[in-house]
């Protein structure tokens, strides 16, 4: 059974660590015999090289890289790329697709919505802003966008986009504008997986709305996707080059 490496951006902010490791716990408990490791792109330790290393230098022989990232932008598509290419020679890897978008994290959001105090019978009259992160890559935001208009579908008054970084609206842009449309209440659901810099600014920008729900963090949801990640990558033992594209799953070796 290939060891799953979860990778994570980093953050000088101690909870994003502490939040990495709380997810990683839970998916180590949802799945025992499965050998999970956890490596850092930046400013955390082991770094994703540092953990390679000691996996080959044990034996280990196959490994699925899952990057800890909601939308495929630059870290997904170029920075763990290239830090799986430079991996010593012994090991087969393969790069599982990032996380989102999935039925499963919109189940998260709403856990955190009703844990922040709202129930299912608040949704219509409710707006709700997802607040992502930010991207200069488009298909990052059109993804945003998308998973916006597929969960007010769902029942809420109104869901609405919004981005702390590199993209606009603000948060706080977003709550004014569900203001004026009148719902009658307004909730700030982050669409990030652990709390920084950016999450704060977040939090920040919320100061206007009614409710503002957690990070995704360790939300059983969230673990239970990484591991269905995990296992499509595992189906493609010998995948063909365009099956792999439509997975989002890349064979680094």
């Amino acid at each position: 059974m290939p060891v799953l490496l979860v990778i994570a951006h980093g953050s000088r902010d101690p909870r994003h660590a502490a939040t990495v490791h709380a997810l990683v716990r839970r998916v180590r408990s949802l799945r025992p015999g499965l050998r999970v490791e956890t490596g850092f792109l930046d400013f955390n330790t082991p770094s994703v090289p540092e953990v390679l290393e000691s996996l080959a230098a044990e034996g280990v022989r196959d490994v699925v890289a899952l990057p800890l990232l909601l939308t495929r932008a630059f870290h997904a598509k170029a920075d763990i790329p290239a830090v799986l290419a430079d991996a010593p020679a012994p090991l087969r890897i393969r790069q599982a697709a990032v996380l989102g978008p999935s039925p499963l994290l919109l189940s998260a959001l709403e856990r955190r919505l009703y844990e922040a105090g709202l129930t299912p019978a608040d949704k219509s009259s409710t707006g709700v802003v997802l607040a992502s992160a930010g991207s200069t890559d488009p298909e990052a935001i059109a993804v945003i966008a998308d998973i916006a208009r597929e969960w007010w579908r769902t029942g809420w008054c109104a869901v609405r986009p919004a981005f702390a970084s590199a993209a606009l609206p603000r948060t706080e842009d977003a709550v004014r504008e569900l203001r004026a449309l009148g719902c009658r209440r307004i909730a700030v659901a982050p669409y990030v997986l652990a709390p920084g810099f950016l999450p704060d600014r977040i939090a920040r920008g919320a100061a206007g709305a009614d409710v503002l729900a957690e990070v995704l963090g360790a939300a059983p949801e969230v673990a239970g996707l990484l591991l269905r990640r995990y296992d499509e990558a595992r189906a493609f033992t010998r995948p063909e080059p365009l099956a792999m594209l439509a997975a989002g799953v890349t064979s680094v070796r």
